[in-house]
């Protein structure tokens, strides 16, 4: 987009390491004051653990049964608890300067997300007050509500730049996120565009490149006044 205030770089599918290195490379290079960035990816089958994921407990199958399934776990430095990523999910790393602005910019990457979802025809999406992530319409399963999350958000702010980002299911395997208690929250269910459009009744087929054009929308206008400067790089010199 002409004049926009930051780059867009798709990555097509890349296994997460390498994803990783190049976030890193952007990390650096953004940090240093270059242009902030917008990675998008589909990754291979992979759990990563933030933070907050005490070694994998909600994890609930070994490691030997992952491994024999192709899917790879690895600790990362973002914010969060345990998470999924696989085909048919669109992940964002934004890699735009933060500062200590974290609860702000996660609204934002809320806001983009909600943004694309609505112009995707799930006009109910929305964040859930107390929790970082998407979500849609509650379902009762059962006799029991449970939460209905399509995006999730983990970031992390080095030198005053972030790291990660999100990851929107759009045509996930939904049953890898059975192999986990996803982010930790055991009365929340993961749910995806194509299973929304299935159980909706919507005569629309879910699609990754139209959720990505639509993503990359929503970005550009929910940062559209946002402050794009870089906090050491303004003080620099002062």
């Amino acid at each position: 987009m002409k004049d926009a205030p930051f780059d867009v770089l798709d990555l097509g599918v890349m296994p997460y390491r390498e994803a990783w290195d190049v976030q890193h490379e952007q990390h650096a290079r953004v940090a240093g004051g270059g242009r902030p960035m917008l990675l998008l990816v589909e990754h291979p089958p992979v759990i990563t653990l933030g933070r907050k994921a005490k070694e994998g407990s909600n994890i609930i199958v070994t490691r030997e049964y992952l491994a024999a399934q192709g899917i790879e776990v690895l600790e990362v430095e973002r914010g969060g608890d345990v998470t999924y990523h696989g085909p048919g999910q669109l992940v964002a790393y934004a890699i735009f300067p933060v500062g200590r602005r974290v609860q702000d910019f996660l609204r934002l990457l809320e806001g983009a997300t909600i943004a694309a979802l609505r112009e995707l025809g799930l006009p109910d999406a929305r964040p859930n007050p107390g929790y970082a992530g998407v979500y849609v319409d509650p379902r009762t399963i059962n006799g029991r509500e449970y939460a209905q999350k399509i995006a999730s958000f983990g970031v992390a702010v080095q030198r005053g730049v972030a790291l990660h980002g999100l990851a929107l299911n759009v045509t996930t395997h939904l049953q890898h996120f059975e192999l986990m208690v996803p982010c930790g929250l055991s009365d929340t269910q993961m749910t995806s565009v194509e299973r929304e459009y299935t159980l909706r009744g919507l005569s629309r087929t879910a699609s990754l490149e139209e959720a990505r054009a639509a993503l990359i929308r929503g970005f550009f206008t929910t940062f559209e006044t946002y402050d794009w400067t870089l906090p050491e790089v303004a003080g620099a010199g002062s």
